[in-house]
């Protein structure tokens, strides 16, 4: 595993993941039950593509909860220290040896733990109070340690004026297992597509139609 010293959430941040298959979304990947290749691994293999043909994020960092997630992420973070007496490491951006997938942990907890805090309305998270965190995050923490090598992590939903919740989870062997079968594979296929983008885009460079995008972007003083 590579980490990449950028802070969550900024413009370094969001370049570096660009295209990058990351843990959140495994699940788009693979599906958490049947651990099969899911249908909508085409949708995200395009969205992926679309980043790094454009060299933009497609997601919306700025949204309401987003933000008041981000503001109340190092008052959990502190809370969890101090319940569980651990050293916590704030990272930017994890990614595989390999390069090719990646994931943004809340924390590194000594050497082989990570942490992972939400910060939901009061609504959400007293149902996660009643049951049912590990079960809705599960592919994105078991992401995690698959990125990672790491052996535990712990999962945190995290309110100011409701109990917290946190949750142990282990690496999961069947698990680990299908990511090692199908993320692979899902990365041959973006490559592959990656290929063939860059391709269409040397075809049309030389169209007329693409020396007069160029020009319509000088005139407004804009890059192409």
């Amino acid at each position: 595993m590579k980490i990449i010293d950028v802070q969550q959430g900024s413009d370094e941040w969001l370049r570096a993941r660009l295209g990058l298959p990351t843990a959140s979304n495994f699940d788009r990947i693979i599906t958490p039950k049947g651990l099969k290749p899911s249908a909508s691994a085409v949708k995200y293999l395009a969205r992926l593509c679309a980043e790094w043909y454009i060299g933009e994020p497609l997601d919306d960092y700025g949204s309401g909860y987003t933000e008041r997630g981000t503001g109340m992420e190092a008052e959990a973070r502190d809370w969890y220290a101090f319940t569980t007496g651990r050293d916590v490491q704030q990272v930017g951006l994890c990614v595989t040896d390999c390069g090719r997938f990646g994931c943004s942990p809340d924390g590194l907890v000594g050497d082989s733990g990570g942490l992972e805090i939400k910060c939901p309305s009061a609504e959400v998270h007293m149902g996660y109070l009643l049951g049912g965190l590990a079960d809705e995050y599960a592919m994105q923490v078991q992401g995690g340690l698959w990125v990672t090598g790491r052996e535990w992590w712990d999962l945190c939903s995290y309110h100011p004026t409701i109990p917290p919740v946190l949750v142990r989870i282990d690496r999961n062997p069947d698990v680990m297992a299908a990511f090692d079968r199908h993320l692979p594979a899902f990365a041959d296929l973006l490559d592959a597509a990656r290929e063939t983008l860059k391709a269409k885009r040397d075809e049309f460079a030389g169209t007329p139609a693409a020396t007069a995008e160029m020009q319509l972007a000088a005139d407004r003083g804009m890059p192409f």
